[in-house]
């Protein structure tokens, strides 16, 4: 699956590349870092040190979230969302192809790809928002601080339920991802980690 410089062409710009691998980074910290998923951890370190850290993860994940819906129409061309995403019937018949291994070759996101990342997008945007409404209500703390004032224990519980099914779901959604990579880097014989790393597919 190697391919020289000379085999290869630009696709995905530098930005794009820097975004994907500092949201997986921070959405690792912000796992690793959650209190009750890793009691042990938490309790060997400062319990509030690993609540800042959950919290700035939270906020970075934010943060490059509104950076790539603004670069999903002014980025390069296979940033853009006109360049992925595609009609359910497309995505459908594209899936088909790939179970009878006869699916096509996308130099940019193929139509399954790009209806992963927006869900994917939209699981983190979830994950954030309750996230952010859980530390608002439960520690007073946070840009939605003022709208979760005096809130109840019943309340505060919903939030933390709703969080950690958005994550729960986000986590699926990786690894199908994930899954997604394997297979399309087999079936087309194209190392598409590494396409993400340097920027570069194969003609």
């Amino acid at each position: 699956m190697a391919a020289t410089d000379a085999d290869t062409v630009p696709v995905w710009d530098r930005l794009l590349r820097l975004f994907h691998w500092t949201l997986l980074f921070s959405f690792c910290l912000a796992w690793f870092s959650e209190g009750e998923a890793f009691e042990s951890l938490a309790d060997r370190f400062d319990g509030e040190l690993m609540q800042l850290l959950h919290a700035w993860a939270g906020y970075t994940i934010a943060g490059l979230l509104l950076w790539r819906l603004l670069w999903g129409f002014v980025g390069p061309r296979h940033a853009r969302f006109s360049d992925f995403v595609f009609s359910p019937r497309i995505v459908l018949a594209y899936l088909r192809d790939v179970l009878t291994l006869r699916a096509r070759r996308y130099l940019g996101h193929n139509p399954a790809g790009g209806a992963m990342i927006v869900a994917m997008l939209l699981g983190l945007l979830a994950t954030v928002v309750s996230g952010l409404a859980l530390y608002a209500a439960d520690k007073g703390l946070g840009p939605l601080a003022a709208f979760f004032v005096d809130s109840s224990e019943a309340l505060i519980d919903g939030i933390k339920e709703t969080h950690e099914v958005a994550t729960d779901v986000t986590l699926l959604l990786i690894a199908g991802h994930l899954l997604g990579v394997v297979w399309e880097s087999l079936l087309h014989r194209e190392n598409l980690v590494r396409a993400m790393i340097t920027g570069r597919k194969r003609v």
